[in-house]
Parts: C-alpha cells; sequence; structure tokens
C-alpha cells in the first residue's frame, strides 16, 4: 500500500507552553508529551521535516511577571528560560518514542542545547530529525510567536502551524461569548485590523511580508497534526 505523502514538505509547529499542562492548570503533564510525541513520530511517516517553536506559558510567562512589577527585560528573560525547559520535556518523549531531535537555543546555553545556528538547524532536518528551537528569538520584547515566524521564514518553511487548545480563530472567545464566529480563512491584513489573537502583531506582520501562511487548529484533539499535514481543511488559515 502507497503511504501518503504530505501538502507540505517543511513545517514549524508552533505549540503555546500551555497545550503541556493537560488538566493540572500548570506546568507539564508528561501524558501530553507523550502523546504529542506519538502524534509527531506518525506524521514523520509522511516525509514532512518538523521544526518546532514551543512556548513557555505553562511554567512562567514574562507578560504577568511585568504586571505584577518586575522588570520587562528581566521577565522576558525568565519567560525564555521557562521555553527551555518545555524544550527538553518535549525532547525526552520525543526520543523515547524513537523519533531523533535536536534542540537549538537562541541563548548559549552548550551543556543543554545547541546554539541556534541556522545552517545546522536545516541539515538536521534534511536528515529527518526534528529540530525543537527555544528560548524564543533570544532577545526581550519578542514572543515566541515572532520567534515561530522568524525561524520559518529562515528555514523555508512551507507553513506555520499553530497549534491551540481551541478549533480556529474566533471572532470573540468562544468561551466567553457563545455568538462568537469561527473564521474558516482570513487575511493578513483582516487579523492585524480587527486586532485578532492569532498570533501577535510583529508575528503576523513577518508572514504577511514573507507570503508565509498560518494556519491555527486544536492540538488536543488526537490526530489533528496529521489532518493539517494531509491538507484537511480544519482550523483556520491565514494566508
Amino acid at each position: 500500500m502507497t503511504q501518503k505523502k504530505s501538502a507540505y514538505k517543511r513545517v514549524v509547529l508552533k505549540m503555546s507552553g500551555e497545550v503541556l499542562q493537560g488538566k493540572q492548570g500548570y506546568g507539564i503533564d508528561p501524558e501530553v508529551t507523550r502523546s504529542i510525541a506519538e502524534e509527531i513520530k506518525d506524521v514523520k511517516k509522511l516525509g514532512v521535516e518538523i521544526a518546532i517553536v514551543i512556548g513557555g506559558g505553562n511554567i512562567y510567562r514574562g507578560s504577568t511577571a511585568e504586571g505584577q512589577g518586575v522588570d520587562r527585560t528581566t521577565a522576558d528573560y525568565m519567560g525564555m528560560l521557562a521555553t527551555v525547559i518545555n524544550g527538553l520535556a518535549l525532547q525526552d518523549s520525543l526520543e523515547k518514542a524513537g523519533v531523533f531531535t535536536r534542540v537549538q537555543t537562541a541563548i548559549d546555553m552548550q551543556e543543554l542545547a545547541e546554539p541556534y545556528i541556522r545552517r545546522k538547524a536545516i541539515r538536521h532536518l534534511e536528515k529527518n530529525r526534528v529540530v525543537i528551537f527555544v528560548a524564543g528569538t533570544g532577545n526581550p520584547y519578542f514572543s515566541t510567536d515572532t520567534a515561530a515566524s522568524l525561524r520559518a521564514i529562515e528555514l523555508g518553511a512551507d507553513v506555520i502551524l499553530k497549534a491551540t487548545k481551541v478549533d480556529g480563530v474566533y471572532s470573540a472567545d468562544p468561551k466567553k461569548d457563545k455568538t462568537a464566529k469561527k473564521f474558516k480563512s482570513l487575511k493578513y491584513i483582516q487579523v492585524l485590523k480587527k486586532s485578532l489573537k492569532v498570533m501577535d502583531a510583529t508575528a503576523v506582520s513577518l508572514c504577511m511580508d514573507n507570503k508565509l501562511p498560518i494556519i491555527v487548529f486544536n492540538l488536543t484533539k488526537k490526530g489533528n497534526i496529521k489532518r493539517v499535514l494531509m491538507g484537511d481543511k480544519i482550523g483556520t488559515i491565514v494566508c
């Protein structure tokens, strides 16, 4: 039987840190990382090259800390360190599932991970390894969404897969507003003008300038990564 192929050759999967906390409400749920690892192992059979950018909101969120009086730059660096913890946890689960993985960090910490080097990252992808990017861009005032857009552009990815806990982009928070409308597709400029919570404005602008599509989908529903990669029309596409 012929193995079906992915609709994309190279993708960047942007995962929020909150996805890893599962139902705990905080930290990392090992069952969640194992489940994600198994899904990624399965979709690797499609021949797709996968890079992952991960957030750290399940452990520490810089914007929240700033509101509590922590210096913004310090808070952002603390948030970057949280993404490193998440990246190492995900790497552990992926390698236990038999998926060759490399972690690259935007902040030098050679005992834990490789420094981010574009050519090396591309080589890892070509060798069928999953690359996990942590520590955002390495700079305060830039979110991990912006890091995902930047890395995707640098690597020549076909699409950003924005993995969240909701099934797409809505006109309002569907948990608070029952009349909220789900969008099947959006233009970048609509996202910016309406201030829709897809990715932050810097990240969306980068994608718009480089014509890089974004697909927002629900990661918590098993099999959705594969459905997106196979070209199924789930979630919301921004292009």
